[in-house]
């Protein structure tokens, strides 16, 4: 029973897995892929090549062909339209007459009709090419026609019917109304690189300071890279009052230049400062200094440089100062390169320094700044003046810094750190006196550091005391208060650092300055003796036992009779 059982069942399972796949197979176009059979022909790779070849050749054909015919029709409908507007203008002078036919105004049908597409068909083929050619001859048209009728040629562009035509009637715009410019008379314009510009003429010249892209961008036409002016001469400044002769000096602040004032029919020196903030607020001290040597020397009898006004030439500060001949620098190589100036005008000089260093301590001002170039003498070379007052301070306002005052001639506490008062003058002018007096420079250190070696080699060690003061002490001298000499290594060519501990004078002040007087009488003998005494007391280490102004002037070198 059990075997028939089985049987059974296996017989039954047979016959569902027949009927099964039966049903399977009727059903199987149901889910049959629906992807376009593959092409029975399998063309090989050369054959595609050649095929595409040829295609592109018919391409090609048919470019040739098209282009033709936009060609033909180009210059046909240029020919008509040219021949249209010559005859219109040949009838209408007026400017007002120069239309486009692509115009607003002339395209009054509606999008779709027959006739508006059959013009628009003809306008795309050469709409670029045709606007420019038509534009040109507008534009010649125009440049004949504005001496005529001037005041129309802004309204001598009509507007473009569409958007690919906008942006060629503003340029053309542009170039028209630029062209119309340039044609104005030159009462209406004023040309900055014009030759006309540098000649005297009626027209106010008043430069103000503004913010615009333009102004900035011009710039660079009036500056050089350094923001100095560009000096041109016969250039006209300040409302026409000042006309620019020659460059007299270029400084750190500023060019000096030589003008002539048309008001006074005077000379004059115009200090033009450099267009820079920093020399801007420099030079407005320099101003204020200058009105308070005015103020307290009205009549110039103390040998300070004269101050007239100040204005504004674009974007530049400029000062206006009495003119002088040439300066000291060029007096004494001019006059006394190895031997110095004769002692009669070494003690005129000296004592017009010292009154002008006398009238900056009565108004509480240090110069800051005294060496052979920052003072002028006239053609006559009898008149001593003291100038550019660009570093100059108030006694109370001196702060620590080691770069005040050009190197030659900067006074110790300046390179130590110490607060600086009048007597930082008195030094500087001890090594002006020298170098009128020898025609070399005093000190010639090619640093602080090395300064302050020269400074030892005349006068010997710079006292404990006044070092301990000093802000800057720790760069030259170690705690032993031992000077610290930087220099460079033989061998290696590196910066080191040589202790010494003995220092020794090894200068003698007497014999420099008699051996630049060539055989010296009894006389001229005893002013080098006097001379040598003054400025050991003028150039003291220590500022506080330095000569005053006042017992410099009381000095027998400086009441000598000339």
């Amino acid at each position: 029973m059990a075997e028939r059982h089985d049987k059974y069942h296996s017989t039954k399972y047979s016959r569902h897995r027949s009927r099964k796949r039966s049903s399977d197979h009727s059903n199987y176009h149901l889910y049959e892929s629906k992807t376009p059979p593959l092409p029975q022909r399998q063309a090989s790779i050369r054959e595609l090549i050649k095929e595409r070849e040829s295609i592109r050749k018919e391409l090609k054909n048919i470019a040739k062909l098209k282009s033709k015919t936009e060609t033909k029709n180009k210059e046909s409908y240029k020919k008509r339209k040219y021949e249209k507007e010559t005859k219109n203008d040949n009838e209408n002078p007026d400017i007002d007459s120069i239309k486009h036919e692509g115009s607003t105004n002339n395209v009054t049908k509606k999008i779709g009709s027959p006739e508006y597409s059959q013009d628009y068909t003809q306008l795309d083929s050469d709409d670029e090419e045709h606007i420019i050619e038509q534009r040109r001859q507008q534009r010649k048209q125009l440049l004949q026609q504005l001496n005529i009728s001037q005041e129309k040629v802004d309204n001598t562009i009509v507007e473009k019917s569409t958007n690919e035509d906008s942006k060629e009637i503003n340029s053309n715009k542009s170039i028209i109304n630029l062209t119309t410019n340039k044609l104005k008379s030159a009462n209406d314009v004023t040309d900055m690189f014009s030759e006309e510009d540098f000649a005297p003429n009626n027209k106010s010249d008043n430069v103000t300071q503004d913010n615009s892209k333009e102004s900035s961008q011009l710039n660079d036409n009036w500056d050089d890279g350094e923001g100095y002016y560009n000096i041109k001469v016969g250039d006209i400044i300040n409302n026409n009052r000042y006309t620019i002769k020659a460059l007299l000096g270029k400084g750190v602040f500023a060019n000096v230049v030589k003008a002539q004032d048309s008001t006074t029919n005077t000379e004059v020196a115009i200090k033009i400062v450099r267009n820079n903030d920093l020399m801007y607020k420099t030079g407005l001290k320099e101003v204020d200094v200058l009105k308070l040597i005015n103020e307290a020397d009205p009549e110039s009898k103390y040998h300070c440089v004269k101050f007239f006004s100040n204005f504004m030439h674009k974007r530049h500060l400029c000062l206006v100062l009495e003119p002088l001949h040439m300066d000291l620098r060029s007096v004494i190589k001019k006059y006394g390169k190895s031997h110095g100036i004769n002692m009669k005008a070494l003690i005129s000089y000296s004592r017009q320094l010292l009154l002008s260093l006398r009238l900056l301590k009565k108004i509480g001002i240090v110069h800051a700044d005294i060496k052979p170039d920052n003072i002028l003498v006239n053609e006559k070379k009898n008149i001593l003046k003291l100038c550019d007052f660009g570093s100059a301070t108030k006694v109370n306002d001196s702060e620590p810094t080691p770069y005040l005052v050009s190197r030659f001639y900067r006074a110790p506490e300046i390179i130590l750190g110490i607060g600086y008062k009048h007597s930082v003058d008195i030094w500087s002018a001890a090594c002006t006196i020298y170098e009128m007096s020898t025609g070399k420079i005093l000190f010639t250190g090619s640093s602080n550091n090395r300064m302050l070696k020269c400074f030892m080699d005349l006068k010997g060690k710079i006292p404990s005391r006044l070092l301990r003061k000093g802000k800057f002490k720790d760069q030259h001298f170690n705690y032993n208060n031992n000077f610290l000499i930087h220099k460079k290594d033989e061998f290696t060519g590196r910066e080191k650092v040589v202790e010494i501990t003995n220092i020794t004078t090894s200068r003698d002040l007497y014999k420099e300055l008699k051996k630049c007087s060539q055989n010296p009488t009894a006389s001229e003998e005893k002013k080098i003796t006097h001379l040598k005494d003054l400025l050991e007391k003028m150039l003291m280490l220590d500022p506080n036992q330095r000569l005053s102004v006042t017992d410099c002037l009381k000095h027998p070198f400086i009441q000598e009779e000339l």
